[in-house]
């Protein structure tokens, strides 16, 4: 990448090299933040067992394929795509290669199921000290539940999101999407950094066991505080908010448009009520404090979407963001792709995939001045660069290449 002054600038991360042997979200993410920092990520999986989110719409065009997902194809750009059978004796070897050429190995199999191979950290710590692990399981490593297995979207339930989502006098809502595969990755690749930085000072590697379960629940704080201190079970409040009145999402003028309002103190409500034109709502009594709108906040809901109803959500987002009210448009697939904000600091960006064609990736969510990120090429094939990976990287010669495909073993 070059800087503003045409001189070509590193990336923070190249000459760390990455086997990423984990699959779904959280490993994957992680190795994709590192991989847009200029580490060399080599992604492995098998015809046998390729990574669930190849097999989950959307599909480019509509049409099925191992090598046409969104989702995979949106958490694995700047990757090396790898076959390789690890159920057989010499692909566990070519493994063995792979590690012993990385800095950081990454892996989310059950607990248990690398070290069955001889591939745990104890295993090749003993011939690479300076070996950096990262295992990330539902729930860690250790401890009775160790070996529980499933995906985000149970354990979202386990962690207590779905507790906290939905309407008081209604069962719990299940969240759109595993919540924790998305809070995870974050904490992986701090703990990475640190795990390298200990590297450089001490020449010793480390095997971090990161747990979801554990790592998930600091976005709860305040309900576990809550409980843990008072004993007060926060439970589900709709769109509502103890401290804020009126606070929900809004019907607007269109088809299922909608607009976020939050107002916690009561000269933002005398601003909200003069700026849409309604300065009698703030002498009401009903209205006149807080406290005056809980206690009339049904009444107060209904008055505010007989205003919201005949204006655009993105008018309103704007008109009441100007007089620092807190809105937000409640955004669409749509509305994200053409934000202005997103379009300004180039968080989509188009890379080239060899089966699907172009697509609009993601960048990284944080940028560094020094040492810019860059998302430069799509998500891998399954086994696209297979032999570019072993004759290249792992120095296998024509003949041995050629075996392992004949053998199965590159898949």
């Amino acid at each position: 990448m070059e800087s503003d002054k045409g001189e070509t600038r590193p990336r923070a991360l190249e000459g760390v090299k990455v086997a990423d042997f984990s699959w779904v979200v959280v490993g994957p993410v992680t190795g994709m933040i590192l991989a847009h920092h200029g580490a060399q990520v080599v992604r492995v999986e098998s015809l046998s067992r390729p990574d669930p989110l190849r097999t989950i719409p959307p599909m480019k065009d509509g049409v099925r394929g191992l090598n046409r997902a969104g989702l995979f194809a949106d958490y694995n750009t700047n990757k090396y795509g790898l076959s390789l059978d690890l159920n057989q004796p010499r692909g566990v070897e070519v493994a063995r290669r792979l590690m012993s050429w990385a800095d950081v190995v990454i892996e989310s199999f059950s607990p248990g199921t690398m070290k069955r191979w001889g591939l745990g950290y104890q295993d090749i710590s003993k011939t690479k000290p300076e070996i950096i692990m990262l295992s990330t399981s539902m729930v860690g490593q250790t401890g009775p539940a160790a070996r529980s297995v499933g995906f985000g979207v149970e354990l979202i339930s386990l962690i207590g999101f779905n507790h906290f989502v939905g309407w008081p006098d209604r069962g719990p809502t299940p969240l759109l999407t595993a919540y924790s595969d998305y809070l995870t990755p974050p904490i992986g690749v701090i703990a990475i950094m640190a795990a390298l930085e200990t590297r450089h000072k001490t020449g010793k590697g480390q095997w971090i066991d990161l747990s979801q379960f554990e790592a998930s629940l600091h976005y709860l704080a305040p309900a576990l505080l809550d409980y843990g201190v008072n004993g007060h079970d926060a439970g589900r409040q709709g769109n509502r908010h103890c401290c804020a009145a009126p606070h929900a999402a809004y019907r607007c003028q269109g088809e299922d448009r909608w607009c976020a309002i939050s107002i916690f103190t009561d000269d933002e409500w005398k601003t909200f009520c003069r700026v849409i034109g309604r300065p009698e709502w703030a002498g009401d009594p009903r209205f006149a404090s807080v406290l005056d709108r809980k206690k009339n906040e049904d009444e107060l809901n209904r008055l505010l979407e007989g205003w919201t109803v005949d204006h655009a959500a993105e008018e309103i987002m704007s008109l009441l963001q100007a007089n620092g009210i807190a809105a937000g448009v409640v955004a669409d697939g749509k509305d994200v792709l053409n934000d202005p904000q997103l379009k300004h600091r180039r968080h989509f960006v188009p890379v080239n995939h060899t089966e699907m064609g172009q697509y609009m990736a993601q960048s990284p969510s944080f940028k560094l001045s020094r040492t810019p990120s860059e998302v430069s090429a799509g998500a891998p094939c399954l086994g696209e660069h297979s032999e570019y990976v072993c004759t290249q990287l792992l120095g296998m010669s024509d003949e041995e290449f050629v075996g392992l495909l004949s053998e199965g073993v590159l898949t």
